[in-house]
């Protein structure tokens, strides 16, 4: 896979316009762009067809967690929409991931749809053990947690997950080379760290075995957003 395929910029924007806009000036630079909930519910499903208008593919962040016919529901309408890939959190449960599945599965049969990819939300790059610990009573540790749900991800027959670069090599240890870890929080050395909590370079989750960075403020807020992109696919192909 190229450098650049494995960049998602995330348009963490709320204007329709901004977005295409954006869309228009990296779809030469990157494959895949994020649409989360701020640009979701405030463009509506329209974003994600005009992206793909574009030629480029979507990854649609809207988390799902409800109980398995409602997450199922959105799985399918999801599908319906386009996107390359969807998610949603591995904590809904095993019952709740694999009705997702099958019915994203028996509906791209039914009406000859492509399958998107689907990922399970593992812990939340803003999370610590402290908080997990603390504030949700989850009493093992962090790195265990999230190889308990990424397992429970790959049972399911998801795709991949969604995961800090900090348990990726782990997940690759426990899950295996075909299954898709897609890691936010990255953070480049020359941008600050936000509000994420476990962040690393691009050229250390490329080393720990990410498939995918998703990357929006350390590209959308700089000066020069095309010197960014090829800043970090330099430090991509180093790794």
């Amino acid at each position: 896979m190229p450098a650049s395929d494995k960049l998602i910029i995330a348009l963490d924007v709320s204007e329709h316009d901004y977005a295409i806009d954006l869309v228009e000036k990296f779809k030469d630079y990157v494959g895949i762009f994020k649409v989360g909930f701020e640009l979701f519910i405030s463009s509506g499903p329209k974003i994600v067809e005009d992206i793909n208008k574009k030629g480029k593919k979507v990854f649609l962040d809207l988390k799902f967690h409800d109980i398995p016919n409602t997450v199922s529901k959105a799985a399918v309408a999801a599908t319906r929409l386009g996107v390359h890939m969807f998610n949603l959190h591995t904590s809904g449960g095993l019952e709740m991931m694999k009705r997702c599945r099958d019915s994203v599965v028996e509906v791209c049969l039914k009406e000859n749809i492509d399958r998107p990819k689907i990922l399970g939300v593992t812990i939340l790059t803003s999370l610590s053990r402290e908080v997990l610990r603390d504030e949700l009573g989850i009493q093992h540790g962090l790195r265990t947690h999230v190889r308990h749900l990424s397992s429970l991800a790959l049972k399911a027959g998801l795709d991949g997950v969604i995961a800090s670069a900090k348990e990726a090599e782990i997940i690759r240890n426990h899950c295996g080379k075909g299954f898709l870890i897609v890691t936010p929080g990255i953070r480049p050395s020359w941008t600050p760290p936000d509000d994420q909590k476990r962040t690393v370079t691009p050229k250390e989750a490329i080393r720990a075995g990410a498939d995918y960075l998703v990357i929006g403020r350390a590209i959308l807020q700089q000066s020069d957003p095309l010197k960014a992109i090829e800043l970090i696919t330099l430090e991509v192909l180093s790794a």
